[in-house]
């Protein structure tokens, strides 16, 4: 759709996988996200209904999309009410995109995920992605509409500056972390450590070796998201083996299935920090965890996004690595 076209004032939309980071946006925004009807039926199907008036409006919908798969269909069947309603753009933000780990074919007979969850949003009718921190970054070209692609760096680097470390390590936890980590160690003035990683099975994996000076240091262990927090437990417990001072650790999406929260709260670790992409249950919270909320970024976002201001300028991060 052509930029020019007069669109009428934006419509916040939200659905049910993360009320409270909407509703936060909703409120720096000004703007209400209870225009929206959902409920399950007796046998699982999902009902969705506007209930204000979309015409000519730019529509922002926000939905992350964790486990379980119904996340997805609820944006789904949000994007296709909305664009049955004759909104004149419909921009799906999606804070956590599910699927994203499977953004490639590297055994035969398996299914792209990532791929597939972009088709499905873009023939649903959405006319632009405002996303956070893909799991991989050519999953924006898995899409055949215009992608908004934040980081939640400015948010977790700011967090760490403020506490004024001057021995800091910034440690990958594998190689697929390391672009990551070597963008927040030039933010926050650190040094660079990786930690050599054989994975054994899926969601297990054996630390081989610790590249880098971490003896008497403070480490900060940086990832995407933690799933299982196998990995992150893993690099925290070698961290500390290896003469580590403390070890504090950070991640944009919290996902903490099955024994995350065990594996994290037990090992030697001063703090995780993690951003409210994904909601995170109290019954999921444990004395480390700290949540910070990326409600403001997302916020800034969509207002830069319906005034046709840019949004690169404004969030990505311009260090030859992580940028675009």
């Amino acid at each position: 759709m052509d930029d020019t076209y007069q669109r009428g004032p934006f419509l916040l939309l939200s659905g049910r996988a993360n009320r409270p980071l909407a509703e936060e946006i909703g409120t720096i925004l000004g703007e209400g996200t209870d225009g929206v009807t959902i409920h399950d039926f007796a046998d699982g199907e999902i009902f969705v209904r506007i209930d204000r008036n979309a015409r000519g409006r730019d529509v922002f919908i926000i939905q992350p999309t964790p486990a379980p798969s119904e996340n997805i269909m609820e944006l789904l069947l949000l994007i296709d009410a909305a664009k049955r309603a004759s909104a004149a753009r419909i921009t799906a933000v999606i804070p956590y995109f599910g699927y994203g780990r499977q953004d490639r074919k590297d055994q035969p007979r398996v299914a792209i995920g990532a791929k597939l969850h972009a088709n499905l949003v873009v023939v649903a009718g959405a006319d632009r992605v405002l996303g956070m921190d893909f799991h991989q970054h050519q999953i924006q070209g898995f899409f055949d509409i215009p992608v908004d692609h934040l980081y939640a760096a400015p948010v977790l680097t700011r967090y760490f500056l403020e506490k004024d470390f001057d021995d800091l390590v910034v440690v990958a936890p594998d190689v697929g972390a390391a672009k990551m980590a070597r963008g927040f160690s030039r933010r926050l003035g650190a040094t660079f450590a990786i930690i050599d990683k054989r994975r054994l099975a899926p969601n297990e994996s054996e630390v081989l070796t610790v590249v880098g000076d971490v003896v008497g240091k403070t480490c900060l262990v940086t990832d995407d998201m933690i799933d299982t927090g196998g990995t992150m437990a893993q690099a925290i417990r070698a961290l500390h083996e290896r003469g580590a001072r403390a070890v504090y650790a950070c991640a944009t999406h919290a996902l903490l299935s099955g024994k995350a929260v065990e594996r994290l709260s037990t090992a030697p670790l001063q703090e995780l920090v993690v951003t409210n992409t994904v909601q995170v249950p109290e019954d999921r919270r444990f004395p480390q965890l700290t949540v910070l909320s990326v409600a403001d970024l997302l916020a800034r976002a969509i207002r830069h996004i319906h005034s046709n201001a840019s949004v690169s300028q404004l969030f990505e991060i311009r260090d030859g690595e992580e940028g675009h």
